[in-house]
């Protein structure tokens, strides 16, 4: 059955948002004495449950609560993601898969004022058919948000794509039984990605000419 439905993925796919969680997490590291990291290692640690991603960065969450150094990354987060842009190409692919008849939508692990002020701020609300994110800024539950979202939309998976640039795209996606495509221009490097099994492209328009070209592979 052919495609009818794309699921996009907000920080890291659509929105360019690397250098500058790289720039804040360098700070905090800094402030608490802890080596920096460079876009590689970044690149390698970074994983959900955030928790987690920063145990290896060396947090001690003993000696710091993971709610006061997640927090001062929010608060810094929240006061400059408007520096961002979106991906190279972002807006052009949301403009060619909507010519391709297709219904767009965005599930993010983002806390939901970030990522609809992302929309209105960039002018993409008319892309999107729904945009859901998180009520809470811990990057936590969204496999529970995607499968409220399926349950109470018209989408049938075997009709929706997930794009994402994350490992954690491809759980969420295998969760909501539904087909995944990951980009390399985001949070995971290729590396990473590549083992899920799901394609692996570049970038959102990448990601539109292989739907023109080659969505039977999925």
């Amino acid at each position: 059955m052919r495609l009818r439905h794309i699921i996009w993925d907000w920080n890291g796919t659509l929105l360019d948002d690397l250098w500058l969680s790289l720039d804040i997490i360098n700070s905090l590291l800094a402030h608490y004495e802890l080596p920096p990291v460079d876009e590689t290692a970044y690149k390698r640690i970074f994983d959900f449950p955030v928790r987690n991603y920063y145990l290896k960065l060396g947090f001690d969450f003993e000696r710091t609560p993971f709610e006061e150094v997640g927090g001062k990354f929010i608060e810094a987060y929240t006061m400059r993601w408007t520096e961002c842009g979106l991906q190279r190409g972002a807006e052009a692919a949301l403009r060619g898969i909507r010519e391709q008849g297709l219904r767009q939508s965005i599930l993010s692990a983002a806390a939901r004022p970030l990522v609809e002020g992302g929309v209105r701020h960039f002018g993409l609300g008319d892309y999107f058919k729904h945009v859901v994110s998180l009520d809470n800024p811990w990057a936590e539950g969204k496999i529970e948000v995607g499968r409220r979202f399926m349950e109470r939309t018209d989408c049938r998976a075997e009709e929706t794509l997930l794009i994402g640039d994350t490992a954690h795209d491809f759980e969420v996606a295998g969760a909501l039984g539904i087909k995944c495509v990951l980009l390399t221009c985001g949070h995971h490097p290729r590396a990473k990605l590549e083992p899920t099994g799901a394609p692996v492209l570049g970038s959102p328009m990448e990601a539109v000419s292989w739907l023109e070209n080659g969505s039977e592979k999925i």
